[in-house]
């Protein structure tokens, strides 16, 4: 960015590229953003905002994003998904890096996972998702032997007190039937975000 233009003069270059229809006045009312300043004059967000529009205005076939929602605030992240998810329904494929696990989540329908500066796996976000990993916090009435609980499947988190916390990854009910044959006091079971399951599969590959 140019930091003597406006965002209109970055846009009206950008435009001069195409010569066609673009959206680029839809895209400055959506994420409300004012293209009468300078560039030296605006905020991390608000260029973060522009590069939004430039790289969005002319319906790009692919597109590719470094973290496209960073610095902006909860709303425009909003506003940027749904951009995002109505020109992948045009047909766009979007390439985007991102440590954001959550923004992965919203925005794509595969990941390809980086290890030392190398493609290591892809893998379809669904199929992370129906991978079954819990963790089980289980406390009893008195002590037990924690290697009744452990198997290839099921591994040892914390011990304390009449305690354990256990990680699961596979189907929890045979777990939960060998928990069963003592006397619980309490029970938590607590299903695996998309961030944990992508640590077990980044620590396998």
């Amino acid at each position: 960015l140019y930091r003597k233009w406006t965002g209109r003069a970055h846009i009206d270059f950008i435009r001069s590229l195409n010569g066609g229809d673009d959206l680029s006045e839809e895209l400055i009312r959506r994420l409300d953003f004012d293209p009468t300043v300078k560039i030296k004059q605006l905020s991390s967000g608000n260029k973060q905002k522009l590069g939004i529009i430039l790289a969005f205005m002319l319906k790009p076939e692919v597109l590719i994003l470094d973290e496209p929602t960073l610095g902006l605030d909860p709303l425009l992240q909003n506003g940027i998904y749904e951009l995002l998810g109505e020109m992948t329904q045009e047909g766009t494929t979007v390439f985007m890096s991102s440590h954001n696990l959550a923004e992965v989540d919203r925005v794509c329908s595969r990941v390809g996972i980086i290890k030392k500066g190398k493609m290591v796996a892809t893998e379809n976000i669904a199929t992370l998702k129906e991978k079954k990993i819990n963790t089980v916090n289980a406390y009893f009435a008195h002590p037990v032997n924690k290697d009744e609980f452990l198997d290839e499947n099921t591994e040892l988190v914390r011990e304390y007190t009449n305690g354990l916390i256990l990680r699961v990854k596979s189907d929890v009910n045979p777990l939960i039937k060998r928990l069963s044959r003592h006397t619980l006091r309490d029970i938590n079971i607590a299903q695996a975000s998309l961030e944990d399951i992508f640590m077990e599969y980044y620590e396998k590959v």
